[in-house]
């Protein structure tokens, strides 16, 4: 009988330039996430072997978009470098005009100011912590009308990023469609895992939101890891490229916010995309007072031409399909060791569930946090907590209690190989097999705005 061989995605580039790392013993580690205050964040990066923190602005620029950075043109106005990642960001997504910033979250504080007023609501399908923190800083507030299943770490439905158009026609009826200036619609909705959003369910978006006259604002940083997933999973798209599936996204909606440093393999960057002429005069002004002039939003003209080069390089399907592999991969091997993680596997990581794993930890002393520490202190890995400390806190002073409680192991692009991946596994494994061990977090101190990044914890 003919046995069917599995056919295993492969790197489609090779490697000219390696980085040396190292690895600290236990003891140091112990130490280093000691004096880190049991936060990741707060690690030192020459203490931590393999980096899962995030795929921000980690990820390996090719020989192209180095070979760009050569042809900076650091003009303080009108640097050809912006023309070109202009002319890229009008090919490749099809908005008509383009304000750069620094990073995504530059490009949301101009819009939340701009669209955002006292009273407003702005439904989207799930929070991420900078879009909702600056529409609560203009005044607004940020309403979930993501689909049950999404809340649902086990539930295998391959699109978790959809809208529920029930929630949304009827947070559209109860507030009206004047207090919702737009509909703040992810694409690989990170909250959730990583989970994409449907071609299908984007076009009853725009037919509703169309009807009410309300816009709809893409948070695209994952854009062609979605029309991956879309690709391989919705209907009609199997012979359709990554590059036409995610014009055809940006197709149904009225502007986006662009974090770079994740799709586009960048370092640092970002960028206010719109189609409407006052939406983007009003932004062009604005941009000069928080960013920088207009032409340059922040960045170094070679910045912006790595940016081109590299939007064009995450629209190549051999890329997508080597990069959403390696993630399959470890998720596989994740779960083959019994560990418990978000499913379908999302694009950029995995998601290990902090509430299966240590169900005896109550999630007021931080399951997730305590989690991560745990993976640092077996290997030196680094990951980070997506939780309650993550959600923050309400209004009036209570914390938010998400449903899902995750450790998120976030891959870079280009950057480790196989072998890391097992090696991440394996650690994950070991610190599974003696959880029950494990003892929770105190937190015992609390930054202001955006506490995952600075807060300080105790062991229990």
């Amino acid at each position: 009988m003919k046995t069917m061989i599995r056919k295993s995605w492969a790197e489609p580039y090779k490697i000219k330039m390696v980085e040396l790392l190292t690895m600290i013993s236990h003891t140091q580690r112990n130490k280093a996430i000691h004096e880190a205050g049991y936060n990741t964040f707060l690690l030192r990066s020459e203490n931590v072997y393999i980096d899962l923190l995030t795929d921000s602005g980690t990820s390996a620029m090719s020989d192209r978009q180095w070979a760009g950075m050569m042809m900076g043109d650091e003009a303080y106005a009108g640097s050809r470098n912006f023309y070109h990642l202009e002319e890229v960001v009008r090919e490749i997504y099809g908005y008509k005009y383009l304000v750069p910033t620094h990073q995504g979250r530059g490009a949301e504080n101009i819009l939340s100011k701009i669209l955002i007023k006292k009273g407003d609501i702005i439904p989207g399908n799930m929070y991420f912590t900078t879009t909702r923190l600056h529409q609560e800083l203009a005044g607004g507030k940020f309403e979930d009308v993501i689909i049950a299943e999404a809340h649902d770490p086990e539930n295998e439905f391959p699109f978790k990023g959809n809208i529920d158009m029930d929630k949304l026609e009827r947070c559209i009826k109860k507030y009206s469609a004047k207090r919702i200036p737009y509909v703040s619609m992810a694409t690989s909705v990170n909250m959730a895992g990583g989970q994409p959003i449907s071609v299908a369910n984007l076009k009853e978006l725009r037919a509703l939101t169309k009807k009410h006259g309300i816009l709809v604002i893409h948070d695209m940083t994952r854009v062609a890891e979605n029309a991956h997933f879309i690709q391989q999973r919705e209907r009609g798209y199997a012979n359709k490229s990554i590059k036409a599936i995610v014009k055809e996204i940006c197709s149904y909606t009225d502007g986006a916010t662009m974090s770079a440093k994740k799709d586009a393999l960048v370092n640092i960057g970002g960028f206010l995309a719109i189609n409407d002429r006052d939406i983007f005069e009003e932004a062009r002004n604005m941009v000069v007072i928080y960013e920088g002039l207009h032409t340059y939003g922040g960045l170094a003209g070679r910045d912006m031409e790595a940016m081109a080069i590299g939007i064009r390089e995450s629209v190549n399907d051999n890329h997508m399909h080597a990069r959403v592999g390696q993630v399959v991969y470890l998720g596989e091997k994740m779960m083959s060791y019994g560990v418990p993680i978000v499913r379908p596997i999302g694009g950029h990581g995995i998601f290990v569930d902090a509430k299966r794993f240590l169900p005896h930890i109550p999630q007021h002393q931080f399951p997730a946090q305590t989690l991560a520490a745990e993976i640092f202190l077996d290997s030196g890995v680094r990951t980070m907590e997506r939780g309650v400390v993550s959600a923050g806190r309400k209004a009036n002073g209570e914390n938010y209690y998400p449903k899902l409680e995750l450790v998120r192991f976030t891959i870079p692009r280009r950057v480790y190989t196989q072998a890391h991946m097992d090696v991440i596994a394996e650690s994950t494994a070991r610190v599974f097999e003696r959880r029950e061990f494990i003892n929770g977090l105190k937190m015992v101190y609390e930054p202001k705005y955006l506490r995952f990044f600075q807060a300080r914890f105790a062991p229990l």
